[in-house]
C-alpha cells in the first residue's frame, strides 16, 4: 500500500494512463450473464470453464453465472456426482479432475454449451456441441429467446439421445461421440458428405435427433449461432419437449409527446453519457480496490486468529501425546530427506529422535483438514493397544500439521501381499499371513468393543496396516475414524474411506463399525489371493476380486483364488478355504449378519466356529435393504456395485 501510494503521488501521469487503460478495457469487453436452470427430475452439478464455476443444482433450481472478462466459455451438466466438504469427489459424466469448481475440461460423454465473446468484433458466437458425446438434453437461447435485432435463434436439443444410443456408443450416464470412439472420419460425417460415410452413419443419428447441435468436424455453417456482443443467454438442462418459449419484451426507451400530439423517441444527452462512461469505471475501480484490500486484510487477520485458537485448543487437550515444534521435526528428519511413502493426506518421512526411530507424517494443506487432524491426535493419542500404531506426538504450529509415530521397519502390508514381477522378497508363508490377519482383527476388536466409545476406523486397507521387523501388524492412519455412541444415537453421514473397500451400507447414510468388518473381509481376501481387490490389469471378468469370489464359491472353485505364487499356501489349501469362509461371513451385504470383531478373533484362535449359514452374495447391483435405515441424499444415487466394486 505504501509503495502504491508513493507511485501514485510521484507519477500522476502513470495513474492517468492506468485509468485510461481500464476505461478502454471496460469499453471493449462486456460481461455476459448465463441464466442456468435445471429442468431435469434429478440433481445435476453444472460446470463452467475457465470461470471455475461449479455447484449442486437440484431439480427446478436456477443459477446465475457471470462470465466476467472471460472471452470463451464452455458449460456442461455433470450427473451422478458425490463431493465431500472440501469440494472433491467424482461424477459419472463430465468430471473435471474430481473438483466441484472446474479447473479442467470434463471427461466425456457430456453435452457442451460453447460460447465465444465478441470483443472487438462486436459479435458473440455460440453452439451446443456433441464433440464429446451427450448426457443431458439442453437449450442454449439468447435472452429474449427469439434473439432480437441482429441475433439468430439459439440452438435447442430437447431429445434424450441416451435412451436411443447405439450399443457401441453407450457409456455410463450418456452416449459417446463416434469421432472419439472410432477415431475415423467416415463414422462422423453427414449432410453432403454422407455418400462417403460408413453404412452405420453415427453422426447422422445425432444430427437427426438434434439438428441444431454441432455434431461433426465440418458442421460449422449450420450449427454455430451469433448475437451482438453484450447479449445474455439462458441455458436449460432437460428442457420441456416441444416447449414454446415466448419472447421477452425489450424495454422501450422513454418517449415524449410533440406539440402536434405525435410521439417521438427522447434522445439522451451525449455529454451525460460521456461523463457517466468516464466516472463510473473510475468510481468502480476505487470501490473495488478498497473492497479487495478490506477483505484481504480481514482474511489475514482471521487466519491468524484461527491458528492461535487451534494451537490453544490442542494445548488444552487432556492426555494428548508429546507436542513437538516444527524445527524439532525438521531437524529429526534431516530436512524431510528420507521419504517413506505418500498417502491421500500427505507424505511420511523417516526420522530419529534421541535413540528412537520415528515416522513423521507431514499433512498437505489441501488434504487432511483440521477435523481429521484433531480426530487422529485425540483418538489414537488416548488409546493404547499392541496392534495399533503408537502416536508419539504431534506438531500444530501456524500452518504446519505433523504427526509423529513409532517407526515400522517393514512398511505397509500392500508391499508384501501383492504379487509383483520385480519383487525381490519371496511371498509370505501361510503362518505369517494368519498372524497378520489375527493382529488386524484384534486391533479392530479393541476399537469396536473395548474403548469407552466405539471407534469406527472407516479406512481399513493394506496401505493402512503397518508391519514391524517380525511381521507383527498394527492399524494406522486414524484420520477418518469416527467415535460412535454406545446408544447408536450418533451415526456417520459423510462419505469416507477408499473405493473397493467400502461396505454397501454407505449408500444408506447410516454407518456403524460394521463397515470396518466388510473392509476387513476384503483385506483378508487380498492377503489370501495375493492380489488387489480392484485390478484393471486383469481380464474384465477378473477385475473385481469380491465379484470373482461370488462366482467361485457358487461353482465350488474357491481353490482357484489361493495365491499360486506361494507353494506354502497351496500346501495349506483346506486351512486357507476355512479362512475364506470367515472372510465371506464378514462380507455379508446385510451388516446385521456380519460377526463382531471379537467373534472373528475367537474363530481365528480356534474357540469358535465360522457361521456357515450365510448368503453367497457380497456385491449388490441394485438398491436394497442393507440392514440399516436411512435416506440416500442424492436423487440419482450410484449403484452399490459402484461403491464396493470397480471405479
Amino acid at each position: 500500500m505504501t509503495q502504491m501510494a508513493a507511485v501514485g503521488v510521484s507519477s500522476p501521469l502513470l495513474l492517468l494512463l492506468l485509468l485510461l487503460l481500464l476505461l478502454l478495457l471496460a469499453a471493449t469487453s462486456e460481461a455476459t450473464t448465463f441464466y442456468i436452470t435445471n429442468g431435469c427430475p434429478y440433481t445435476i452439478w453444472p460446470a463452467a470453464l475457465p470461470i471455475g464455476g461449479g455447484m449442486q443444482l437440484d431439480p427446478g433450481k436456477p443459477w446465475t453465472l457471470n462470465t466476467g472478462d472471460t472471452n470463451a466459455t464452455r458449460l456442461w451438466a455433470r450427473t451422478g456426482c458425490s463431493f465431500d466438504g472440501n469440494g472433491t469427489g467424482t461424477c459419472r459424466t463430465g468430471d473435471c479432475g474430481g473438483l466441484l469448481a472446474c479447473k479442467a475440461n470434463g471427461r466425456p460423454p457430456n453435452t457442451i454449451a460453447e460460447f465465444r465473446l465478441g470483443g472487438f468484433s462486436s459479435q458473440d458466437f455460440f453452439d451446443i456441441s456433441f464433440v464429446e458425446g451427450f448426457n443431458v438434453p439442453m437449450d442454449f437461447l439468447p435472452v429474449p429467446a427469439k434473439g432480437g435485432p441482429g441475433c439468430s435463434k439459439g440452438p435447442r436439443c430437447g431429445a434424450n439421445i441416451t435412451a436411443q444410443c447405439p450399443t457401441s456408443l453407450k457409456a455410463p450416464g450418456g452416449c459417446n461421440s463416434p469421432c472419439t470412439v472410432f477415431k475415423q472420419d467416415r463414422y462422423c460425417c453427414t449432410g453432403s458428405a454422407a455418400s462417403n460415410c460408413s453404412t452405420t452413419d453415427y453422426s447422422d443419428f445425432f444430427k437427426k435427433m438434434c439438428p441444431d447441435a454441432y455434431s461433426y468436424p465440418t458442421d460449422d455453417a449450420t450449427s454455430i449461432f451469433s448475437c451482438p456482443a453484450g447479449t445474455n443467454y439462458k441455458v436449460v438442462f432437460c428442457p420441456l419437449t416441444n416447449q414454446a418459449t415466448p419472447p421477452s419484451p425489450l424495454p422501450a426507451p422513454p418517449a415524449e409527446v410533440t406539440p402536434s400530439g405525435s410521439t417521438t423517441m427522447k434522445p439522451k444527452s451525449s455529454t451525460v453519457r460521456t461523463v457517466v462512461a468516464i466516472l463510473a469505471p473510475i468510481g468502480g475501480f476505487i470501490f473495488l480496490f478498497l473492497l479487495i484490500f478490506y477483505f484481504c486484510k480481514r482474511r489475514t487477520q482471521r487466519r491468524s486468529e484461527m491458528q492461535e485458537e487451534e494451537e490453544e485448543e490442542f494445548g488444552e487437550l487432556q492426555g494428548t501425546p508429546m507436542r513437538f515444534t516444527f524445527q524439532q521435526l525438521k531437524s529429526a528428519t534431516e530436512q524431510f530427506a528420507d521419504k517413506l511413502g505418500e498417502g491421500g493426506f500427505g507424505s511420511v518421512f523417516k526420522g530419529q529422535f534421541g535413540d528412537e526411530s520415528i515416522a513423521v507424517k507431514r499433512l498437505d494443506r489441501s488434504g487432511q483438514g483440521k477435523r481429521e487432524f484433531s480426530a487422529e491426535v485425540q483418538t489414537i493419542g488416548s488409546i493404547h493397544h499392541i496392534n495399533l500404531v503408537r502416536l508419539i506426538g504431534f506438531c500444530a504450529e501456524k500452518s504446519h500439521r505433523l504427526l509423529v509415530y513409532e517407526y515400522m521397519p517393514k512398511g505397509s502390508l500392500d508391499r508384501w501381499i501383492y504379487c509383483r514381477h520385480d519383487k525381490v522378497a519371496s511371498p509370505l508363508d501361510w503362518s505369517t499371513r494368519c498372524k497378520i490377519i489375527t493382529h488386524i482383527a484384534k486391533g479392530l476388536s479393541y476399537l469396536h468393543e473395548e474403548c469407552t466409545k466405539r471407534i469406527a476406523h472407516l479406512d481399513v486397507k493394506p496401505q493402512n496396516i503397518l508391519l514391524d521387523d517380525n511381521f507383527n501388524a498394527k492399524l494406522s492412519d486414524f484420520g477418518l475414524c469416527k467415535l460412535i455412541d454406545r446408544d447408536m444415537s450418533q451415526v456417520v453421514t459423510r462419505m469416507r474411506g477408499t473405493p473397493g473397500y467400502l461396505a454397501p451400507e454407505w449408500l444408506t447414510s447410516h454407518i456403524t463399525e460394521k463397515a470396518d468388518i466388510y473392509s476387513f473381509g476384503v483385506v483378508v481376501m487380498e492377503i489370501i489371493s495375493g492380489r488387489k481387490n480392484l485390478d484393471t490389469s486383469r481380464s474384465e471378468e477378473s477385475i473385481h476380486l469380491i465379484t470373482l469370489l461370488e462366482e467361485k464359491v457358487k461353482s465350488d472353485q474357491l481353490v482357484d483364488l489361493i495365491d499360486n505364487n506361494s507353494n506354502d499356501m497351496q500346501a495349506h489349501t483346506q486351512d486357507v478355504i476355512q479362512m475364506m469362509m470367515l472372510a465371506m461371513w464378514c462380507l455379508q451385504i446385510d451388516c446385521k449378519k456380519r460377526p463382531k470383531m471379537s467373534e472373528v478373533v475367537k474363530v481365528l484362535e480356534g474357540t469358535m466356529k465360522t457361521d456357515l449359514n450365510i448368503e453367497h452374495n457380497f456385491v449388490v447391483t441394485t438398491p436394497a435393504n442393507f440392514g440399516s435405515t436411512g435416506n440416500v441424499s442424492s436423487s440419482a444415487p450410484p449403484l452399490a456395485s459402484d461403491v464396493s466394486g470397480p471405479r
